[in-house]
């Protein structure tokens, strides 16, 4: 059975005791060494809140409809004290993020219809598209019915010879 205080040592009550050395991590820690590039003065904001997306995209449209509307006020606002500026202003220039863009001018790529590859090559008997000899054999392999739906699900609607 071992002795009641356990197996730490008494500190002789002489004053006589030798100071102890810090522990092999407590000595290589970084922890209690100065951080530069964390700002001393930075105090977090307790009023700040997290958004989840929905609330961050409401906010975001209900921006850009406020602004539409701003610059419509200012057009009518511009058109009564002088119409022939108004009509310089464009009503809306088409971005990335406007439905109403025109359609490009650069031609569609063609894709395989199997693979969804490059497809240089369309075979003359069916019209499907296709990348290259390998996916020829298939192409060749396919029956009627499979080719109309190939067809069918790139919005083609031709007559398969």
């Amino acid at each position: 059975m071992p002795p009641k205080g356990g197996f730490k040592k008494k500190a002789p009550s002489d004053g006589t005791s030798t100071p102890s050395t810090p522990s092999l991590a407590v000595q290589l820690s970084y922890l209690h060494q100065p951080r530069p590039f964390k700002n001393p003065h930075y105090t977090k904001n307790v009023n700040r809140r997290a958004k989840n997306l929905k609330t961050v995209l409401a906010q975001e449209r209900e921006r850009e409809r406020a602004e539409r509307e701003a610059r419509r006020l200012e057009r009518e606002e511009l058109m009564k004290t002088d119409p022939q500026a108004a009509v310089d202003i464009p009503e809306e220039a088409p971005t990335y993020t406007t439905i109403d863009a025109p359609p490009s001018v650069i031609p569609h790529k063609h894709l395989c219809d199997i693979t969804g590859l490059e497809a240089p090559y369309t075979d003359p008997a069916t019209g499907l598209r296709y990348h290259d000899k390998s996916v020829y054999e298939i192409v060749k392999g396919l029956s009627i019915s499979i080719a109309k739906d190939y067809l069918s699900a790139r919005g083609v609607n031709s007559i398969v010879k």
